[in-house]
């Protein structure tokens, strides 16, 4: 049994139950998971259940359901105004009395081998449909497709791998098509219902129907350097932000380890350390730029999920000397984003204004130059810059050198309550509202374009593990 619910998003915290009973009154709750957005205010959940018949316990049968939502410390019912919901027994699909026609077990996600989809149309019997037909792009309507849909005297329900009869007692009538995908990275499309009256249409309330391969997503922190307490359980709690939020790129800066008369400790190495103990490890590029604290070489990293094909470490500083706390030295990975494509990372920590940023930022930009080929799709670069937005600094990146600031164009006011000042004098008496020092600034002719942008690493989830917060952006083609 397969439930599709609409709800509206009251909160973020939230439960929904299916409450049922088949033929033996016995009622069970069932939990739904969320599926998609439909509106700003509404979402998509799902229920699925399945039941086995045995010699001591039969199939439910016909069913008799309701809805139970909680949130906020309050509880909703929708229970048919106390008459309850029904389904009958092999009857197939159930759906709004309201609606002419739905689109049927639809998912938001194309798994990765997955080139085709299948669409399954609900048609209300009574209009006399004459034809479905399934209209799509793969590249933002930039290029339209139109797909028939064809009616099958019985409809296979591939979730449950069984018959129903079309159409069904409920006078639904189900109507089935498949979309080729090819290596598209994602697919919109709406559906076309014809009669000899009336033509239809179904454009999932304006939002358009949707799914697409995972997207990429980059966090990026500065991990202070060994610098705070209950260290050990803070690298735990960053690998398990990476983990429960489904990074792919991880660009890391003050990774340090000790120091060891400039021969360094690999054991002790604060990005290997956080990479072991992820369920599994990433492909891992580090190198160090100087002494830090008197005892450790500090340093930047990049991980990934994805293979580096390419690696290289470059200082960016005048100063190469591992004395000076101004020699900077620059990371970066090429990856093969599956669906994306290739995309220059580069993990940075640049000096303050004061001290260098010009020069250091300059040989990066260059740097970055030239390693962009007609292959790779985009160049990001993520870390500390160590500038505020609307300073000299952040004008050289981002006017100067045709980068933009992807977390400040997704979010609007009121983010920068969760973004804490590090504590360093340089800085710390900004009175700019963005308190940021750490960007993931992004070529301009990036083929990305950025879907979520997060906050991680404060009292409200995995709790403060530097003096820095981290910072979480989701991307899709562009």
């Amino acid at each position: 049994m397969s439930f599709y619910i609409v709800l509206e998003n009251i909160s973020h915290d939230k439960q929904c139950e299916v409450v049922w009973a088949g033929e033996d009154g016995h009622w069970q709750a069932l939990s739904a998971s969320y599926h998609s957005n439909l509106e700003p205010n509404k979402e998509y959940w799902t229920a699925h259940v399945s039941c086995v018949g045995s010699s001591v316990k039969s199939l439910p049968g016909n069913i008799v359901f309701a809805l139970r939502y909680q949130t906020l410390g309050c509880e909703y019912w929708d229970n048919n105004e106390g008459l309850n919901y029904s389904s009958q027994a092999d009857s197939g699909v159930k759906v709004l009395t309201t609606e002419v026609m739905q689109n049927i077990g639809f998912e938001s996600q194309l798994l990765d081998d997955q080139n085709q989809i299948s669409v399954v149309v609900s048609v209300k019997q009574a209009i006399q449909v004459s034809a479905v037909t399934l209209h799509w792009s793969t590249d933002n309507w930039r290029h339209t497709h139109k797909t028939s849909c064809h009616f099958n005297r019985h409809y296979w329900d591939e979730e449950t791998a069984s018959n129903a009869r079309n159409p069904n007692q409920y006078g639904s009538e189900i109507w089935q098509g498949k979309i080729k995908l090819d290596s598209a990275f994602s697919v919109q499309y709406l559906i076309c219902c014809e009669t000899a009256e009336q033509t239809y249409w179904d454009n999932n309330k304006g939002n358009n129907y949707s799914l697409r391969h995972k997207p990429l997503s980059i966090l990026m922190l500065n991990l202070h350097c060994y610098q705070e307490d209950n260290q050990r359980f803070k690298f735990s709690q960053i690998a398990k932000a990476i983990n429960e939020q489904n990074a792919d790129i991880i660009c890391l800066q003050e990774v340090a380890e000790l120091w060891n008369n400039g021969q360094g400790d690999w054991s002790t190495n604060a990005a290997k350390i956080i990479n072991d103990q992820l369920p599994q490890p990433f492909h891992l590029y580090t190198d160090w730029s100087h002494l830090g604290f008197d005892k450790y070489r500090e340093g930047v990293a990049i991980l990934s999920r994805y293979p580096i094909l390419h690696q290289a470490s470059k200082f960016v500083s005048n100063s190469h000397s591992p004395d000076n706390i101004h020699t900077r030295r620059v990371v970066m990975a090429q990856v093969n984003v599956p669906f994306l494509g290739l995309f220059n990372i580069y993990s940075v920590h640049l000096s303050w204004w004061d001290d260098g940023f010009s020069e250091q930022f300059t040989r990066l930009s260059q740097w970055a130059s030239d390693n962009q080929t007609n292959e790779v799709k985009g160049t990001l670069l993520c870390g500390d810059f160590n500038i505020t937005v609307g300073s000299e600094g952040y004008d050289l990146v981002v006017n100067n050198n045709n980068y933009e600031d992807p977390f400040l164009t997704f979010n609007s006011q009121g983010t920068a309550s969760k973004i804490f000042k590090v504590n360093d004098p340089y800085w710390q008496h900004s009175i700019a509202e963005d308190y940021r020092i750490d960007y993931l600034f992004m070529k301009k002719d990036s083929q990305l374009k950025i879907i979520a942008a997060n906050i991680l690493f404060t009292d409200e989830d995995y709790g403060r593990v530097s003096d820095h917060c981290g910072y979480l952006m989701t991307f899709e083609a562009g």
